[in-house]
């Protein structure tokens, strides 16, 4: 492998590539470390060397170099994931696409731009250009590629009108570069597209995207607060259930989440606060007053266009999905969290199910989901770490209970989603990918069809630890 390894990197040399060790540890890890599980599986792994390219047809020579040495390549944008998407098992070549941030194109409804840009970046160009904006984000918006969120997120702000990445309307069209001796470009739309979204980049590298746009606001930010944890929930639901309120985030923070882990909120809440975070759109401000109004339960504690707060906590989205656990991470290094589905219409019910059974070991994070036009929640659960066999009992128990896990203390496509092979998937990787180098182990299915998922995935090529 080593010889392999210098063949490629002198075949790349004219390249942007990072050889420096310390460069290379960086560019090697996204979050992971947000599960204790997979700190202790992979925090040794790291590249043999990074290059940024910076156009498609550097990308194609990265691969077609790496193809002909059979050098593994794990493609990587901002590295902010959570279940090892971009970390290289194998080793061998990180591709860092922090220099691919052309916006190409803006017009009505929609945005052609490449896969490095940052969504923050391409949510100002478009505010700048025509009054528009994405129509979700993840919550590490300011941090984030549009193409890290693609290949490896599923949903965010936003997901509470406009559902989840992978729905139907909520991608357009994805060009997509191939890893074979003659790597091909492809364009994906329609039924094509969940051939790579969300795919990790294990069957193809994403080069260009075109998304769908929304009319831009300034969006009305608040906290909410209710001494009884069923009494925000249902407040969440109802409110994103009034069909003339325009929503962009509705979250759920079960006491003491705000008063223990957002230090901003913390001098206006109490432990027993349950807080509920909201972006609303101006227009709907007065509807939203009035629905307020009718529920004595709940009480207006800050809104960002007027309150008297000393210190501005910041925007209202960097409290809820996965900052949420990382603002509890950095209170107490025990805890990490869930992914949990919770579906309609028992949505209610097994929430507080859960709660009733867990809490405080399992503290409820919630964030507000539509699918299939129905409102449901989507839970990011503050977990107190014990140990790993504890961790698992867990998530048994929610699934017994009909709660779908979509497992962050997992590293593979598989695991991390409805445990299932994604046929459509692995067989374009047979197609693109055909030596099985991009982005190895990740997908259960191209190493070990008959896999059971019985027990945690341990791909039998994972980097040693010195």
């Amino acid at each position: 492998m080593t010889d392999n390894i210098d063949a490629a990197k002198a075949a790349l040399a004219h390249l942007d590539i990072d050889t420096a060790d310390s460069a290379i540890k960086a560019k090697s890890r996204d979050f992971f470390w947000y599960s204790p599980v997979l700190k202790d599986r992979l925090d040794h792994v790291i590249a043999d060397f990074v290059v940024s390219p910076k156009s498609e047809y550097e990308v194609i020579e990265v691969l077609a170099a790496c193809y002909a040495h059979d050098v593994p390549v794990t493609t990587r944008g901002a590295g902010t994931g959570n279940y090892g998407q971009a970390m290289p098992l194998a080793g061998g070549c990180v591709m860092h696409l922090r220099h691919m941030t052309h916006v190409k194109e803006i017009t009505h409804g929609r945005v052609v731009c490449e896969p490095g840009v940052l969504l923050k970046d391409l949510d100002i160009a478009c505010r700048e250009h025509s009054g528009q904006e994405l129509r979700m984000f993840s919550s590490t918006w300011a941090t984030a590629t549009i193409g890290g969120f693609i290949a490896g997120g599923s949903g965010g702000v936003g997901s509470c009108t406009w559902g989840s990445l992978r729905d139907l309307g909520n991608i357009i069209r994805l060009r997509v570069v191939t890893m074979e001796e003659t790597p091909r470009i492809l364009e994906f739309t329609g039924e094509e597209l969940a051939r790579v979204s969300h795919a990790y980049g294990t069957n193809g590298i994403i080069t260009e995207l075109e998304m769908p746009l929304a009319p831009a606001y300034d969006w009305t930010e608040m906290f909410v607060a209710t001494d009884d944890f069923m009494d925000a929930v249902r407040f969440a639901e109802d409110l994103a259930n009034q069909d003339g309120i325009l929503m962009k985030l509705g979250t759920v923070f079960e006491a003491p989440v705000a008063h223990d882990y957002f230090q901003r909120v913390q001098p206006h809440v109490d432990p027993g606060t349950n807080l509920i975070g909201l972006m609303i759109a101006p227009q709907s401000m007065d509807g939203f007053l009035t629905f307020l109004g009718r529920r004595p339960e709940a009480r207006l504690i800050y809104r960002n266009d007027d309150h008297e707060w000393a210190r501005d906590p910041g925007p209202v989205f960097e409290y809820g999905w996965n900052h949420t656990t990382l603002r509890a991470l950095k209170v107490d290094p025990s805890i990490t969290y869930l992914q949990v589905r919770y579906g309609y219409p028992e949505h209610l019910d097994l929430i507080e199910k859960m709660r009733t059974k867990f809490s405080p070991e399992v503290l409820q994070h919630l964030e507000v989901l539509r699918e299939n036009g129905k409102v449901m929640f989507a839970g990011l659960s503050l977990v107190k770490f014990t140990t790993e066999e504890r961790l698992d009992e867990i998530i048994r128990i929610h699934e017994d209970a009909g709660a779908m896990i979509f497992n962050p203390h997992r590293y593979t496509l598989e695991e991390g989603g409805r445990q299932t092979v994604d046929d459509r998937q692995l067989r374009f990787k047979r197609e693109a990918d055909p030596k099985g180098l991009l982005n190895p182990g990740k997908m259960i299915a191209w190493d070990d069809p008959a896999y059971d998922f019985k027990s945690m995935y341990a791909y039998p090529k994972l980097q040693g630890a010195d």
